[in-house]
Parts: structure tokens; C-alpha cells; sequence
């Protein structure tokens, strides 16, 4: 439109109305300029409407300039949803993510879905991993030119793909009446982005679904969104290997009786017996040597001895235990193969072992089974870790909080700062996470609750 303004091609000295819709996303995304320049080219005899989800200064700049004596309209928000959605939640680490949606879309039947991650970059991530394990799906972000975007809207739209995966920006007024789940693959920022994503499903009275993936340390807004929505948010678990298993071997043989009843299989027919007579074999053996060729080289069953669902769920079932455990041991003891490590967060911090599980297991890329028992303490925490720690556990956990305090995590020398199992004071091994407080102290906290460095 400027350069149409600019080279004279564009005549709005008639114009009559002006709408200015999602004013803040145009701020955010660097429009400000541009926006101004169009409307230094209209006429001062106007109406002007201005939309907007928030109301910072830099908009209302931009109101007290282009609007004439306006009237601000505030919309109650909506928290609440439909009753028609049904909603559930399940809790998993941040690495079982991509298994435990692909396999609830596997055991069970939907039509189109969306899914929402929080970064551009994920879109296209989370989309070419599905596409590898045989989804059709694309992504949208606002980095993908508008065009574009509308394509794959218009693919989903009429089923060339199926699962759409996007940022809350980019599916903004998205309404396709075959989306028939949205997955929350990462949990929103707030109750009001949840609501506006899980209402991508279930418009005009029809029925959907929602799923919410929920790490340990976002359990607490769980709580919120139920509290913001006033529904209860179903749990689920994962589906076990044995639920694809059966789900694919039923889907197989679905997709064999429908292919009799609708093809004319005559050409094909003729072949096999062909070949039937020429290599001296039987027709079960070709149809399951077509069957392999059909796979491409995938295995066509999960393996039910190596079951994520399973580690998932005990993982979940601990999480919600460790709470209640009070501490088995001393201090100074660590279990065989494991060893101690303080974290500067404690129970003046109203930290909970739940939390310090996901966030081991989360960030630090270990799985919560391998954490041993947690010594909550005033203003610091014990933990039992492996000795063979993944390599870059420790520089993961660089900047990771809990209950809004840095954990800082080092090994542990006991109540006196003297050493065990042979860790000497300047042996760097423990990622560096010593303060300097620690070395003089040995974590015992300041009495008059004045802190010199990072409080435990």
C-alpha cells in the first residue's frame, strides 16, 4: 500500500473508514512506521477504530494522534470454554513430548489437529519430525509469508495435510471446521492464550478435543488454567507400546479390506500368481514380502519391553510420592552410585520435591528415576545424582530456577564443608556452580536473614 501511496496509484481522499485491527501485534511486529505513513495519507474527515488485545502507552500514542475524541471500549475478557470440549492433560518430560503425541494419534481417531508450540523455530521442528514418523503435517509461523500461510491453512482446510502445527500469533482467527483437536505440546504463558487455543476446536456448537502437555514444574498452572476456566482438566496417560501395536496390526487390516472391496485388483492378481508359479512359493509369502516393502525399512511394532508409557507414567507416580517422603538417610550418606549435590532452594523458598525432579529430569536431560532420595531443607535441598552424569548436565542447569531462585548446583561437602568421597575444595568437575559464600560457610544459612550472595 506505500509504494502504491508513493507512486500515486492509490487515491484515498474518499476514504470513510479506517480500521486498525490487532494494533499491538502491528507494534510488536515493527509496523508502527509504516502504519503512520498510511494514515498521514488519509483525509482528516474519518472514522477511525482502533483494535486491540492490550492498550501499552505506545498505542495509545498512536490513538490520542490519529483519533478524534476517542471513546476506549473495554471487553470483558472470557475465560471460560465450551462444555462441547473435552479436555485432558498429560504429564510427561520434556524429551517424551514428540512420542506421547504421536502415539495418542495413533490409538485414537481424529480429523484435522493443530498444534501449538511457543517458538518459530519449533514449528518447523515439530513438524518435520512428525512428517518423518508419517504424519502429514506443515507448520505456520509469522516468519512464513502471509501467501504461503493461507496455502497450507487452505491444505488443511481440505485434507491434503492433517496436523498443522503453529505459534499462538500465527493461528490467530484460524477457523477450520475439520480441526478436531488441539494439542497444547507446550503449556502458554497465561489462561487467556489457552482458552483462545483450545477454541480452535469445537466452534459452532460442534464437538472437540483438547490435550495439554504438562511437564513436573508446570503443574502449578495446570492449576491455574483450571481455576481461570472453572473446568476440571481430565488426566490421561500415555498410550502403552501395546496400544499402538494393537492400533496399527487393526488400522493394517482395515486398510487390506478396504483396498479388496474398492480396487480392481485383476492386474496386480495376475502377477502374483506369476510369480506364485515361477518361484515355487505361496501367496502368504509374497503378501507379507509386499508387506515388508510397504514398511520402508520401519518397524512395524513398538517394542513392549523397552515401554516409554510405562517409564513415563512411574515417573509421574514419583514425582507426585517424592512429596511425601520424608528423608531416609543422613546427610553425609549417599546411596551406592550416587552422589550428593546441594541446591541453594529450600523450604523457605516453598519449594517441592516435584519440582526439583522435573527440573533435574527436564533441563538436565536424566530421566526421574535416576534421581535418588531429596533432603528439603530451610533454605537448601540434597539430592542423590548418578555418578555417570550425561555430559553438559551441568551447563544445562546453568540458569535454571526453581520457585524463582537460582538452584546452583555443586556436589555436596557436608555440614562442615569438609569433603566426601575424596571431592576436593578446588576440583571444577561440578559444572562451577560453587558461590563464593559456600567456600567460608559451608551453606549454613545468615541468622539475621541478610544474604551476601545467593540465599539457599
Amino acid at each position: 500500500m506505500i509504494d502504491h501511496l508513493e507512486k500515486g496509484s492509490l487515491d484515498l481522499s474518499n476514504l470513510q473508514y479506517l480500521v486498525l485491527d490487532e494494533a499491538d501485534e502491528m507494534l510488536r511486529m515493527g509496523f508502527a512506521e509504516d502504519v503512520e505513513t498510511i494514515l498521514e495519507g488519509t483525509p482528516d474527515a474519518k472514522q477511525v477504530a482502533l483494535f486491540s488485545a492490550t492498550m501499552p502507552n505506545s498505542i495509545r500514542k498512536i490513538a490520542q494522534q490519529y483519533l478524534n475524541d476517542p471513546t476506549e471500549v473495554r471487553v470483558k475478557t472470557k475465560t471460560t470454554t465450551g462444555a462441547n470440549i473435552r479436555q485432558r492433560y498429560m504429564q510427561v518430560m520434556h524429551s517424551h513430548k514428540l512420542d506421547a503425541m504421536t502415539r495418542v494419534l495413533e490409538v485414537e481417531n481424529y480429523d484435522g489437529i493443530i498444534v501449538f508450540v511457543r517458538t518459530k523455530k519449533e514449528t518447523e521442528e515439530v513438524a518435520d519430525k512428525l512428517k518423518a514418523r508419517g504424519f502429514q503435517a506443515a507448520a505456520i509461523n509469522g516468519d512464513i509469508p502471509q501467501q504461503l500461510r493461507e496455502r497450507t491453512v487452505d491444505a488443511l482446510r481440505d485434507g491434503r495435510i492433517d496436523i498443522l502445527v503453529a505459534t499462538d500469533v500465527a493461528a490467530r482467527g484460524l477457523d477450520v471446521e475439520r480441526i478436531s483437536l488441539v494439542v497444547n505440546y507446550d503449556i502458554p504463558h497465561d489462561t487467556e492464550s489457552y482458552v483462545h487455543r483450545i477454541g480452535r476446536t469445537g466452534r459452532a456448537g460442534r464437538d472437540g478435543e483438547a490435550i495439554l502437555f504438562v511437564t513436573p514444574r508446570e503443574k502449578y498452572m495446570l492449576r491455574q488454567i483450571e481455576k481461570a476456566t472453572r473446568q476440571k482438566v481430565e488426566p490421561m496417560h500415555m498410550p502403552t507400546a501395546q496400544d499402538v501395536n494393537s492400533s496399527r496390526k487393526q488400522r493394517f487390516a482395515e486398510q487390506i479390506t478396504e483396498t479388496i472391496e474398492t480396487e480392481d485388483l485383476n492386474f496386480f492378481r495376475k502377477i502374483i500368481e506369476d510369480y506364485e508359479n515361477e518361484h515355487d512359493t505361496t501367496a502368504e509369502d509374497i503378501a507379507a514380502a509386499l508387506a515388508v516393502i510397504a514398511q520402508q525399512g520401519r518397524a512395524f511394532f513398538l517394542d513392549e519391553n523397552d515401554d516409554i508409557a510405562r517409564k513415563s507414567r512411574a515417573f509421574a507416580d514419583d514425582t507426585k510420592d517424592r512429596g511425601k517422603r520424608g528423608p531416609k538417610k543422613g546427610r553425609n550418606h549417599s546411596d551406592e552410585g550416587m552422589v550428593n549435590y546441594k541446591l541453594n532452594v529450600g523450604r523457605a523458598s516453598r519449594v517441592k520435591a516435584s519440582a526439583i525432579v522435573g527440573a533435574l529430569a527436564n533441563e538436565g536431560g536424566i530421566k526421574g528415576s535416576q534421581i535418588g532420595s531429596i533432603d528439603i531443607r530451610q533454605h537448601f535441598t540434597i539430592v542423590g545424582l548418578p555418578e555417570d552424569l550425561p555430559k553438559g548436565f551441568f551447563d544445562r542447569l546453568r540458569d535454571t530456577k526453581i520457585a524463582g531462585e537460582f538452584i546452583n548446583i555443586r556436589k555436596d561437602r557436608g555440614p562442615q564443608g569438609g569433603g566426601g568421597r575424596g571431592f576436593r575444595r578446588n576440583d571444577r568437575r561440578d559444572g562451577g556452580f560453587r558461590s563464593r559464600r559456600d567456600d567460608h560457610r559451608g551453606g549454613r544459612d545468615d541468622r539475621r536473614g541478610k544474604s551476601h550472595g545467593k540465599r539457599y
